[in-house]
């Protein structure tokens, strides 16, 4: 060998170990033997060589972990690295693995490819990742100081989609060019279900996908569908654009848009959506929708809708338009943001036909009254309260409304002036004594939907104050009684009070005359009305027990619990309070009638007449103990046989006749855990005159020797039966995309499909019996009444892929089946198919859409429908 040629081998060799210091090697072969060789150990003035210097220059700026499950091969002279089987790279973030990979250092480039296995099948195809994407193809070839790469039958997930490419080529910016490829959100990445083919396509990374003309291909077929060019947002999150709207035609209102319009993405705490409808008959309706929403703080939407409905033909008899409209906003605060305020408003506040003619849903086609509320709450270390809460609700049928504006509630918790804050000794009885407070402040309106915010409204608004000072004093007697006195006080502020007088002037109608008449004036002025009361009660328990030591019943144990109470209230229509007043009802002031300077005011006036009586109540509780094989550390469970069973009457001292007010019975119990048995009835002491009315004071047990005569009775059966599949355990969200998911439930629970219940059924029956008695000349007319009601809902898995839903009930009385509705589902793998179906009723009606899952493809649709607008 000549001296020049060794003197290169050598230098070839030294270079190769420099440009291998930084890489770890991990394979069990040869080469760490090679790496720890005495040729690294030479000392030679050759390392300052111009040749190392220009190495340094093309090195890799940063350290190459490589790894295989085969082995490794070193080429020492072209500087190059061969793994097999199992082989993996990572360099910065970029990773790499396939069956085969080819390393050169002198080029910084890197080859990756499948290998066949005995049957020919080429495993280990090549998987590419850099700064979260990743590739999915058949050849790779990648430089790592350009950072470019040219990569063959390729697929990789970009966004909600997945790209396909005979050819890719990465750039050095990030952007990717394809040739030949196409674009699906199906994952089936051997055989997409569907996707738009084109010849060329960039790929800008967390932006867009922009293709040149494309078509598409479902089931491997290509239909005529066709595209000029396109561009698939592959952004992740929300994103601004088009909405199409889905196209059809209706009976009687023409061919249509609905649906269609824009969607603003503001930033990541707002969004604006305007959508709407229009008709070829003149039918069109607007729906902007603004929603807001701060992590750990509050989130809220707001929407107004506002529509004309056209139907039948302007001229027709069945012609009508109809002008609807409909408010709606939601505000919920997060409860760790401030735990001692909150601020809520559910305002929903709609035209009369609005729900009519704007259904989303069977329920709410149904609702006739709306409810709204605007409210604040304050708290103060849990024991003052404070709420100002805006209230509104609304009846479409009568077209009345109500609103409390503002309604402002204050309250105390109960507390114990003179309990010491250190316990000291025993509790003393004046210890025990407790006040509590509340306040209410009302302005009330109650007038129709025609006239709000009409001077008539504010007319008949009505307004005040009232406070009420509860305190009582609960005591120990003889260790086995409880008793409690109590004293309430309330007082109504008003600013005005009625005047009533007679005035002698006539008024003429077209149809009579009317001479003299009582004139009701309001006088302005802040004015007081107090009332209280007191009360006294005494209750105790009797426990009685009976046990058994052989047969499934372990004990029986009935529980009495007897009570009897006192209360007392002074007559506040007498003169002296001055609440009460009397008007003339003649000119010659003969006739005379009271009233209540407060009549029909929002909190009313104080009670008239003295009131003293004394309560007697029992009720009873009977269960029984018997022998679970379920429960493994008693062996027994309790079973309630009458939850409970009381008897109530009372005795009046203030009246003069018929002191004893009729006994009422009640009982409920709860059989099989699912039917609930509820039962009341009434019994009067005293007999009835011959026109059936309650005016002799005579009892039955004087006339007819009986004790109590049946008034009325009712019994009413509940039965809530659900049943279903053994369900499957719920995970824990704990990751934002389970969040997110669950969001997306929530806000449209109606697009949801719980695949985890093969099957459910739910059956509600409640039947109402009821019998009034009457007695006319003694003689007994019962006036029975049954109600029954019974609603069945459900759904079924019939496949993995099928699912059957269906919404029914029955009335009794009128004999016919209630509102009914068929929902079909049908998981298509990366499309799906909805067909719901109304067979009868008013909303007769049928829908069908079949369209792609991924919501950045949502309008890849094909929906027809009958709607019950058209008179199906």
């Amino acid at each position: 060998m000549s001296k020049s040629k060794a003197i290169f081998i050598f230098k070839t060799i030294i270079i190769f170990v420099w440009i291998f210091s930084s890489v770890e090697l991990f394979s069990q072969d040869t080469i760490p033997h090679f790496i720890n060789d005495t040729l690294i150990a030479i000392n030679d003035t050759i390392t300052n060589d111009t040749i190392i210097e220009q190495k340094k220059e093309k090195a890799l700026k940063a350290k190459v972990d490589y790894h295989a499950n085969d082995s490794i091969r070193l080429d020492a002279k072209n500087q190059k690295v061969f793994l097999f089987g199992g082989a993996e790279i990572s360099y910065q973030n970029i990773n790499l693995k396939a069956a085969y990979i080819e390393i050169n250092f002198k080029t910084n480039t890197v080859f990756a490819k499948g290998v066949p296995d005995s049957t020919g099948k080429v495993q280990g195809m090549p998987v590419f990742s850099e700064g979260g994407q990743e590739f999915d193809a058949e050849t790779m070839k990648y430089n790592f100081d350009t950072k470019k790469g040219l990569i063959k039958h390729v697929v990789t997930h970009e966004g909600e989609g997945y790209i396909h490419g005979e050819k890719i080529k990465k750039l050095e910016d990030g952007n990717i060019n394809i040739s030949s490829g196409s674009y699906t959100t199906c994952d089936n990445k051997d055989h997409p279900h569907y996707e738009f083919r084109y010849k060329k396509s960039k790929v800008i990374p967390n932006d867009k996908i922009i293709t040149g003309p494309a078509y598409l291909v479902i089931a491997d077929v290509p239909t005529p569908l066709f595209i000029p060019f396109g561009m698939f947002p592959n952004k992740k999150g929300q994103r601004s654009g088009i909405i199409i709207p889905s196209y059809g035609e209706s009976a009687n209102r023409g061919f249509f848009f609905e649906g269609g319009g824009y969607y603003w993405a503001i930033n990541d705490y707002l969004d604006f959506k305007l959508t709407g409808d229009i008709y070829t008959r003149g039918s069109w309706a607007i729906k902007p929708l603004f929603r807001y929403s701060k992590r750990y703080k509050y989130k809220g939407s707001f929407n107004f809708n506002y529509g004309i409905t056209v139907l039948g033909d302007k001229g027709s008899p069945d012609y009508s338009k109809n002008r609807d409209f409909a408010i709606r906003w939601s505000h919920q605060q997060d409860p760790k943001a401030r735990p001692s305020s909150t601020f809520s408003a559910n305002v929903n506040i709609v035209s009369k036909k609005y729900n009519k003619f704007n259904p989303t849903s069977t329920e709410q086609y149904l609702t006739n009254t709306f409810q709204s509320s605007i409210a604040y709450q304050k708290n103060w270390n849990q024991k003052y309260f404070l709420t100002v809460d805006l209230s509104h609700s609304q009846n479409t049928i009568d077209e009345t409304v109500t609103m409390n504006l503002p309604q402002i509630s204050f309250s105390v918790n109960r507390f114990n002036p003179f309990r010491k804050k250190e316990k000291v000794g025993e509790e003393k009885w004046y210890d025990k004594i407790s006040v509590n407070y509340s306040m209410n402040a009302k302005n009330y309106i109650s007038t129709y939907d025609s006239l709000l915010f009409k001077p008539e409204m504010y007319s008949d608004m009505q307004n005040g104050i009232k406070h009420n000072v509860s305190v009582s004093s609960p005591l120990k007697i003889l260790k086995y009684f409880n008793m409690t006195n109590s004293i309430t006080l309330t007082d109504r502020m008003y600013f005005d009070k009625l005047d009533k007088y007679w005035v002698n002037d006539s008024i003429f109608t077209e149809t009579d005359t009317t001479i003299g008449y009582v004139k009701t004036d309001t006088l302005p002025g802040f004015n007081n009305e107090y009332d209280f009361s007191f009360s006294s009660s005494v209750s105790t328990r009797i426990y009685g027990m009976v046990g058994f030591k052989k047969g499934p019943i372990k004990a029986i144990r009935h529980v009495i619990s007897p009570s009897i109470s006192f209360s007392f209230r002074p007559d506040f229509g007498a003169a002296g309070w001055g609440y009460y007043k009397y008007h003339y009802n003649n000119a010659a002031h003969t006739d005379s009638t009271q009233y209540s300077i407060h009549e029909r005011f929002i909190f009313g006036g104080a009670p008239r007449g003295k009131s003293g009586s004394i309560s007697f109540g029992i009720s009873n509780n009977l269960e029984i103990k018997v022998r679970s094989r379920k429960d493994t550390i008693t062996g027994y469970k309790k079973i309630k046989l009458i939850e409970n069973f009381s008897i109530s009457t009372a005795y009046n001292l203030a009246a003069d006749s018929l002191k004893w007010s009729k006994v009422s019975m009640r009982g409920n119990t709860t059989l099989f855990k699912n039917i609930n048995i509820t039962y009341s009835s009434s019994w009067d002491p005293y007999v009835l005159d011959s026109s059936g009315t309650r005016n002799l004071n005579k009892f039955e047990w004087d006339v007819n020797h009986r004790l109590l005569r049946l008034d009325n009775t009712s019994w009413t059966t509940g039965l809530s039966w659900s049943l279903n599949s053994k369900k499957t355990d719920k995970k824990k969200v704990s990751k934002k995309g389970d969040e997110q998911e669950l969001k997306e439930i929530n806000e449209n629970p109606d697009e949801y499909v719980d695949w985890s219940i093969p099957w459910k059924l739910n059956i509600r029956y409640t039947l109402n019996y009821g019998n009034n008695l009457d007695y006319i000349n003694n003689k007994k007319t019962n006036n029975k009444s049954l109600i029954q009601t019974m609603s069945v809902n459900g759904e079924i898995n019939v496949t993995p892929k099928w699912r059957i839903g269906f919404n029914s009930g029955y009335n009794f009385q009128e004999a016919k089946v209630t509102t009914t509705s068929i929902n079909i589902y049908r998981d298509l793998h990366c499309w799906e198919m909805r067909f719901s179906w109304i067979p009868m009723g008013f909303r007769k009606s049928w829908n069908f859409s079949i369209n792609v899952k991924s919501s950045i493809l949502q309008d890849l649709k094909l929906s027809k429908k009958k709607d019950f607008r058209d008179y199906y």
